[in-house]
């Protein structure tokens, strides 16, 4: 009995110490702070585009990039390369890999990729344009070991004729990929416009490659394979028919994960995109690495749009399996 009575005034007195007024309250959470997640799926990491208006402002600070994702919540970043044109102009190449190796360190974050345009078309038909293309973009596969990274994405502009787009494209990635083997750097490939939205042609072309280094970033958005005028960016005339299929060919060789977003609804899901069958279609590839999170829409802010997208990449693992 006295065993029993002491029992209960333990079980009391720690009761009343959970119950006490020592305790912290809970606060509401600023809009900077990632959803209370205690154990992710999946490592994310955040697209330096999902902030391309912060970073393409008068006063832009492209380079404190790895303390704002920090303090959004991510300890893994894929940078932008086009963000940085005035801080290169102004500073220089090295000294800006260098600041970023610097912020890297402080901030405890992770390069994940970089995001390589304005280098030049790596399918141009003039071989001597495709081969300058190649050697532009030389500088930031040593940028990404410098870093850490682990891949750079490259853009596969230069002909939307497609017997001549494999052989262009194919010899371009080809001359890069051997190149960033000797620096233990992946090439992938996104479906960012053109060919490349086309998935069955995009393969067949990695597939005669088949460089272990030479893959892909297949992204949930990004389908659009001809634009008004043939111009690169603009009014979408054709669409690849199926994303969930082309994600899935993609995944076969995925070195990242893009997962873009524009819009949501009122429960919080993407308005053109079913976050779940996507989802559904990495974890079935059996895909480990990270998903970036690529927030592109117009109607909420830059942090709105990247904390819905975290919350719907989550959602959507917790009910698939």
């Amino acid at each position: 009995m006295k065993k029993m009575l002491l029992l209960l005034l333990i079980s009391g007195a720690l009761l009343s110490c959970k119950n006490s007024t020592n305790e912290p309250v809970a606060v509401e959470e600023s809009e900077l702070m990632p959803p209370p997640y205690d154990t992710p799926p999946y490592q994310l990491s955040l697209a330096q585009w999902s902030l391309h208006l912060r970073y393409q402002a008068p006063d832009a600070k492209p380079l404190d990039f790895p303390k704002d994702a920090k303090e959004l919540g991510f300890d893994g970043i894929e940078l932008v390369t086009q963000l940085y044109t005035k801080e290169i102009e102004a500073l220089g190449f090295e000294k800006v890999i260098d600041s970023l190796k610097n912020e890297l360190k402080t901030h405890e974050v992770e390069c994940v990729l970089i995001m390589v345009d304005g280098e030049g078309d790596l399918a141009d038909t003039n071989e001597t344009l495709r081969n300058t293309a190649v050697e532009k973009h030389k500088k930031w596969v040593d940028a990404a070991a410098a870093l850490g990274a682990h891949s750079i994405r490259v853009n596969t502009f230069g002909t939307n004729d497609p017997e001549l787009w494999k052989v262009t494209v194919k010899d371009g990635l080809l001359k890069l990929s051997t190149y960033a083997a000797t620096k233990n750097i992946n090439v992938i490939a996104e479906n960012h416009g053109w060919l490349s939205s086309n998935p069955p042609l995009l393969m067949e072309v990695l597939d005669e490659i088949n460089f272990d280094n030479c893959g892909t970033l297949p992204d949930f958005g990004n389908w659009c394979v001809e634009r008004e005028n043939q111009e690169r960016w603009g009014t979408c005339v054709k669409e690849y028919p199926d994303k969930y299929e082309g994600v899935a060919m993609m995944l076969k060789r995925a070195k990242g994960v893009s997962a873009k977003s524009h819009d949501f609804d009122s429960e919080g899901n993407e308005t053109t995109i079913d976050y779940y069958k996507m989802i559904q279609l990495v974890r079935d590839s059996g895909y480990q690495g990270r998903i970036g999170i690529e927030y592109e829409g117009e109607t909420l802010s830059e942090v709105e749009g990247i904390n819905l997208t975290r919350e719907l990449i989550y959602n959507a693992y917790a009910k698939t399996n």
